[in-house]
């Protein structure tokens, strides 16, 4: 998978921030990107044809879930629920999925049917999780390209842990907050151009691409104006810290789910490394918690 051509950031970005007018501007974009990433595939096809099958993005963390049946398990910011459908089918008795895309959550519900997957699926944003669910949790779960589009960090932890129960863990694999700094334009080398600490002021990008291989006949993206949040490994983990949970563990790698610079990438596992000493730079994190009993 190869990643369109970097956006350029939006010049008409306001000030000062209003976070509902931006979450407003991201859940516009993410209802967009539904209808073009179903349409696109998103392994969609495969998960409904065959009822064993587990998305590689869940595959890759199974020994770090543990033992899931009979347990209750919460996957927030779940698009279209294609890894909510593999936690299923790891033996959840309850399993649901969160977004703030209410046409995500749409074709998730329809997604779910098809592949006979028992789903409760709720619109939300997840700083309103705990208000938008009821009970407890014994695993919350997200995954790869989510705390960008937050822009509170702290805030984001309490509501994780608000939702699990004594005992509960949590799970979250994303792209590293240093790969998201490096600019588009590697041509001389790495150049930090975003920021790295959590920052008032959002990225702001006016852009119609996504980051899939779009199909031919695909809506266009027709909202393009997004806004990221970038938050440091520091800032992550203590917020983590902070909000009463206990780290269990935390994993730096050098590999990605997507490939910003094909000319410096290569497949690698799951997804893509650098080609040239990719000890330089990590891609992702993967970080495991609990709530004390």
């Amino acid at each position: 998978m190869t990643a369109p051509d970097a956006p350029a950031p939006h010049p008409d970005a306001p000030s000062p921030r209003d976070r509902a007018a931006l979450i407003a501007d991201n859940r516009a974009n993410w209802n967009d990107r539904a209808a073009v990433h179903e349409a696109s595939g998103y392994g969609i096809a495969r998960l409904i044809e065959d009822p064993t099958h587990i998305t590689t993005e869940v595959l890759q963390d199974r020994e770090r879930l543990g033992d899931l049946a009979g347990k209750d398990v919460i996957h927030l910011q779940c698009h279209l629920g294609t890894d909510t459908v593999s936690l299923q089918r790891l033996g959840s008795a309850r399993t649901v999925g969160l977004d703030l895309s209410p046409e995500a959550i749409t074709r998730a519900r329809r997604i779910a049917q098809q592949a006979g997957a028992d789903i409760e699926y709720v619109v939300s944003d997840v700083y309103a999780a705990r208000e938008a669910v009821t009970g407890d949790f014994d695993l919350v779960y997200t995954s790869l390209g989510v705390l960008c589009w937050l822009p509170d960090v702290a805030e984001w932890a309490r509501v994780v842990a608000s939702l699990l129960r004594p005992g509960g863990r949590f799970l979250i694999r994303d792209d590293h907050p240093m790969f998201m700094t490096i600019g588009e334009d590697v041509s001389t080398g790495f150049r930090i151009e975003q920021p790295y600490f959590q920052q008032e002021q959002p990225q702001t990008w006016d852009d119609d691409a996504t980051y899939i291989e779009t199909a031919e006949d695909a809506p266009e993206i027709t909202h393009t104006v997004s806004h990221e949040w970038n938050h440091s490994i520091g800032e992550i983990i203590t917020a983590v810290l902070d909000a009463g949970l206990v780290l269990d563990s935390f994993e730096e790698t050098e590999t990605a789910a997507w490939m910003p610079w094909p000319e410096l990438m290569e497949p690698h596992g799951p997804g893509y490394r650098l080609r040239d000493r990719p000890e330089r730079l990590p891609l992702q994190f993967v970080l495991t918690a609990h709530r004390p009993d």
